[in-house]
């Protein structure tokens, strides 16, 4: 399992790397839309801020323009690339083609048989936006545990995105996701609970240890 960063500011890549249990970076069209750097500098220095996989997503919609990018994303990024690509008969077409030299994702899944169609593709990942399929669908969890049935025993993992609180990320592991993406203060609202602040105050006032010993 892994837990990734949801974003493309450099500072918020910085305090992750920081946390240090942040495994790597995902970026969409959009979260690179909100840095004032030019794309390619922002993927660089992403890809400088983690030892893991820096997500790049396809904006191209015809074949061979998508390939082109895909191939034009390994040359920044390098061996960290992950391609996110659509889940659109196109996309498919490019996750064929892309993935025996570059690792792909497929995202913007909306169904168990689109998970399917990613794990014939080749994709390495097959990403669910969780709290937008429970805006969309009803159930963002349930297609997660619909998506696992449907790829277990595979070699593509399931990578949960779009996620509003803890309790969602928990529950999209509990349904089978591999791996979370997240934006930086559900990371940080992910390590915190109020009950485990109480209690490490009461060890400080009551206890002693290396710390506070003489």
């Amino acid at each position: 399992m892994a837990i990734y960063l949801d974003s493309a500011i450099i500072a918020e890549a910085k305090t992750a790397k920081e946390l240090g249990w942040v495994k790597g970076i995902t970026t969409n069209p959009t979260l690179l839309s909100k840095t004032d750097l030019p794309v390619e500098t922002t993927l660089k220095k992403l890809a400088e801020l983690t030892n893991g996989p820096v997500f790049y997503q396809l904006i191209s919609s015809e074949l061979d323009e998508m390939v082109k990018e895909g191939r034009k994303a390994f040359e920044i990024i390098g061996h960290q690339t992950v391609l996110k690509i659509p889940a659109t008969i196109v996309g498919f077409q490019a996750v064929t083609r892309l993935s025996p030299e570059i690792i792909c994702s497929v995202t913007a899944i909306y169904s168990a048989a689109q998970a399917a169609v990613a794990r014939e593709a080749g994709a390495k990942y097959a990403i669910a936006y969780v709290n937008r399929a429970t805006k969309l669908l009803g159930d963002g969890v349930a297609l997660v545990r619909e998506m696992a049935r449907v790829l277990a025993g595979s070699s593509t993992d399931i990578l949960a995105a779009s996620i509003k609180s803890p309790e969602e990320a928990a529950a999209s592991l509990q349904a089978g996701a591999h791996h979370l993406t997240l934006p930086l203060n559900m990371l940080q609202a992910m390590a915190t609970n109020e009950l485990s602040l109480q209690t490490v105050d009461e060890f400080a006032k009551n206890g002693c240890g290396i710390a506070n010993s003489h």
